[in-house]
C-alpha cells in the first residue's frame, strides 16, 4: 500500500528548509509525498527573505481530496501561511482533513492556517512565539516546546525543530 502524504502551500513566501527537509524524511521512509498549491504552475521557496528554489505543483488544492492522502505538512515561511488563510479552497481543505483525524504537521507560522480553519479549540500545540496570541484566541493552548502531539495535530516552533517534527511525523504514518 502506497501512503500519500500531501504537502500544502501557498505560491510563494515557503521556507525552503520546511517544505524539503520533510518531504526527504517521508520519501525516504518510503512514501509518496505531492505538493498541493491554489494555483497550478511552480511555488517559490525562501531561504528566509532571499528566494531559492521552485517547486512544481502536483495537485490544486480545489481539486485535490482529503480521501487521496495518508497525512498533510503544513510549511511555514511567514508570507506562505498568510496567503493560504486567505484561499477559501485551501482552508475547506485543511480543516476537513484535521476533521478527518488523519495526521496534519504545521511548524512554524503554519499554524495560522490551523487558526483560520477553526480546529484548535481545546487542542495543545506550539508555533512560532508570534502565533501564540492568535492560538490562544482561537481557543489552543499554545506551549513553547520542540514537537507537540496532540491527537492527530503535530507542531513545531521553526527549523531547528525539523527532526523533531520529523520523527513525529513519522511515527504518526507508522500507527
Amino acid at each position: 500500500m502506497t501512503t500519500k502524504i500531501a504537502f500544502l502551500t501557498a505560491s510563494e513566501g515557503i521556507e525552503r528548509v520546511e517544505l524539503t527537509d520533510p518531504w526527504a524524511a517521508v520519501s525516504d521512509a518510503g512514501h509518496t509525498a505531492e505538493l498541493l498549491s491554489p494555483e497550478p504552475g511552480e511555488v517559490q521557496l525562501f531561504d528566509h527573505l532571499d528566494q531559492a528554489e521552485t517547486r512544481k505543483v502536483d495537485v490544486v488544492v480545489k481539486d485535490a481530496d482529503v480521501a487521496d492522502y495518508d497525512a498533510l505538512v503544513l510549511p511555514g515561511g511567514v508570507a506562505n501561511p498568510d496567503a493560504l488563510r486567505m484561499d477559501d479552497a485551501a482552508v475547506a481543505f485543511i480543516k476537513a482533513f484535521v476533521e478527518s483525524g488523519k495526521p496534519v504537521a504545521a511548524i512554524c507560522h503554519a499554524p495560522w492556517t490551523l487558526v483560520e480553519a477553526g480546529v484548535l479549540d481545546g487542542k495543545r500545540l506550539t508555533s512560532w512565539p508570534s502565533l501564540q496570541t492568535d492560538i490562544r484566541n482561537a481557543g489552543g493552548q499554545w506551549v513553547d516546546e520542540e514537537v507537540v502531539v496532540d491527537g492527530n495535530l503535530i507542531t513545531s516552533r521553526n527549523p531547528d525543530d525539523i527532526p523533531a517534527f520529523n520523527k513525529a511525523l513519522l511515527e504518526s504514518l507508522s500507527g
